[in-house]
């Protein structure tokens, strides 16, 4: 029998309220930031290095309580820059020094990439750090029964039909699904656990998926117009439900009106509007012809659409549709454009009217590969977390069934290690700063990917992925339909309409598993605000702890069986309460055995 690993819990510091005294603090304050050290770990000292103006300064910390097995110091670290990074200095005597960042710590000398952070910046509103997101792509998730006359573009399909996903049709074949279809279905969302629904485009186009703009002036026809936009926002609000729209800021479809200007000639307004070559002729959004790509160097088309008067983004955000905020589409591209880069320039240009038409209001970027050179807080309020989170749990959980990537990749997704995994997470999470990190859309799968119950094989995997996305750091967001088990093998053969009709096709223990581990969220605030300690990392099991000065909560999930670990008896002073999970730990003077049973997802609560 092969022993549990003695786990080590080594220095920590993370962005959460348990290390940093105020998360949103103003230019000249000075701010207590706090470092746990365990007893007996040799380091004789602890100082903060921030940065000034460019310039590393160091900053003695003081002792300032512990127990038997660790030691607590605290530092006040000036916000001389609205952007000030730290990290923390252990001395080691004759060892000399280490460092401690966002990634760990490290016996060598480290770029200032993964230091700590604190900014000026607001994070963005309260209740987005509570939520659990609800994605619909509206065509697909549920008919009212409202008979409208069909555009030429649109190819019909019966609601159980297969949905194709390969060919000229795919963008073509129309289901039906309405605003109004979607309002009759709130009861679903409610009884899941769902405090957020995030609609992809509402907004007329040429296609079912709708990011091909013909208008940003009313909702499509199809989906039941402005009227039912209003009545679907009424209806979330009134039953406690936050409401998200999807937002196309890097390029308009091909027959919209003001590219239909922009054609008339070189002195139309709206000619600014568009890239356009040497040649006079427009540029499209990654060579797509029916995508032409918006130049936001231009004024007029800046007030059009993010303004604080009345502008698309501004125009929807009040009443009578009262949206909560904005995705945005491709955000990683818009204002991008050979020699021209304007991006987070607009960025903070579109948060500068969240802020002023509707203050309490989320902005989330859409990126799909690596965003930190942007997200600073000032602009994008989070991303959606493909990269530090989607990515290495596909990796980590993808079946060998499953032969394909799952982002476009020309190679198969590589089944990774736990220790890789982690890596991944914590690299971009360390990245940018804790507060923008607490806000990323994590997610399993999107109408953009393969569905996790494909990639994953099994609903015991999806359980281990859910597992992660309804406890790590950030806000979880669930792809309509993963819940019950829906399958896909890209992101447009996840497009699949929701069964209603059919309740023997749903999966009832996933659904069953997303229920629970929404509602161990929802009731305990250290998996929504607490800070994130890894302390299991293994091949086949990951764990970490997720505390605020309440409450200590373990999370470990395992894709198989593994050797199980004995960490150190001082995380538990009383008792482990098992929150989810069949297995329980084994608590003596020893330490805390965690079996290794897998697959499978334990959380509990350390008292």
């Amino acid at each position: 029998m092969i022993p549990p690993i003695a786990a080590r819990l080594g220095p920590h510091h993370d962005g959460s309220s348990l290390y940093v005294g105020d998360s949103t603090p103003r230019l000249g304050d000075r701010v207590p930031v706090r470092v746990r050290v365990p007893s007996g770990s040799g380091v004789d000292a602890v100082r903060i290095r921030a940065i000034r103006d460019a310039e590393p300064t160091l900053v003695q910390a003081k002792r300032d309580g512990g127990d038997d097995h660790e030691d607590w110091f605290t530092a006040d670290v000036e916000v001389h820059n609205p952007d000030t990074r730290y990290r923390i200095q252990l001395d080691r005597g004759l060892q000399g020094y280490s460092w401690l960042n966002g990634t760990g710590e490290h016996y060598r000398d480290i770029p200032d990439a993964h230091d700590f952070r604190l900014t000026t910046h607001d994070p963005g509103p309260d209740w987005a750090r509570d939520a659990v997101v609800y994605q619909v792509f509206p065509d697909r998730f549920a008919r009212s029964g409202a008979s409208r006359e069909l555009p030429g573009w649109a190819v019909p399909a019966e609601w159980d039909d297969a949905v194709i996903h390969q060919g000229s049709q795919t963008p073509l074949q129309f289901f039906g699904g309405d605003l109004d279809g979607i309002r009759n279905k709130l009861s679903h969302l409610k009884s899941v656990g769902v405090t957020a629904l995030y609609l992809t485009p509402i907004f007329p186009g040429g296609s079912n998926h709708r990011y091909n703009a013909s208008s940003f002036a009313e909702v499509d026809p199809l989906l039941g117009g402005d009227a039912a936009l209003a009545r679907l926002a009424r209806a979330c609000h009134e039953s406690g439900l936050h409401i998200v729209g999807d937002l196309t800021t890097n390029h308009s479809g091909d027959d919209h009106p003001w590219f239909e200007l922009a054609k008339q000639g070189p002195d139309a307004l709206e000619r600014s509007f568009y890239y356009m070559d040497k040649n006079g002729d427009y540029i499209s959004w990654l060579g797509v012809p029916s995508l032409p790509k918006f130049d936001l160097a231009s004024q007029e088309l800046r007030d059009r659409m993010f303004g604080t008067g009345d502008s698309v983004v501004s125009r929807w955000l009040r009443p009578p549709f009262d949206l909560d905020g904005w995705r945005i589409d491709v955000a990683n591209m818009t204002g991008r454009q050979g020699e021209y880069d304007h991006g987070r320039e607009v960025a903070r240009l579109i948060r500068r009217t969240l802020d002023e038409v509707r203050p309490d209001s989320v902005l989330i970027a859409e990126y799909t590969s690596d965003f930190t050179a942007d997200l600073d807080g000032a602009g994008w309020q989070g991303s959606m977390n493909y990269a530090g989170f989607a990515g290495p749990v596909w990796s980590w959980l993808q079946s060998a069934a499953h032969e394909k990537s799952v982002q476009g990749n020309p190679n198969r997704t590589a089944r990774r290690s736990g220790q890789s995994t982690v890596a991944t997470m914590r690299e971009f999470a360390a990245a940018v700063p804790w507060k923008v990190a607490a806000r990323h859309w994590n997610l399993a799968s999107s109408h953009d990917t393969a569905r996790i119950r494909t990639i994953a094989g099994t609903p015991e995997m999806v359980r281990v992925a859910a597992g992660l996305l309804f406890t790590y750091l950030g806000t979880p967001m669930v792809f309509a339909g993963d819940e019950i088990g829906l399958e896909g093998t890209n992101g447009e053969d996840s497009r699949r309409t929701m069964p209603w009709d059919r309740p023997e096709d749903w999966d009832q223990e996933t659904l069953a598993v997303y229920r629970d581990l929404i509602a161990v969220r929802h009731a305990h605030p250290a998996l929504r605000r607490g800070g994130l300690r890894w302390v299991v990392q293994t091949d086949d099991a990951i764990g970490y702890l997720r505390e605020t000065a309440d409450e200590r909560i373990l999370v470990v999930v395992a894709r198989s069986r593994w050797q199980g670990a004995l960490l150190p008896g001082g995380l538990v002073y009383q008792s482990a309460e098992t929150l989810y999970g069949e297995v329980s730990l084994v608590v003596d003077g020893s330490g805390v055995l965690i079996p290794g049973e897998g697959p499978g997802v334990g959380i509990w609560r350390l008292t």
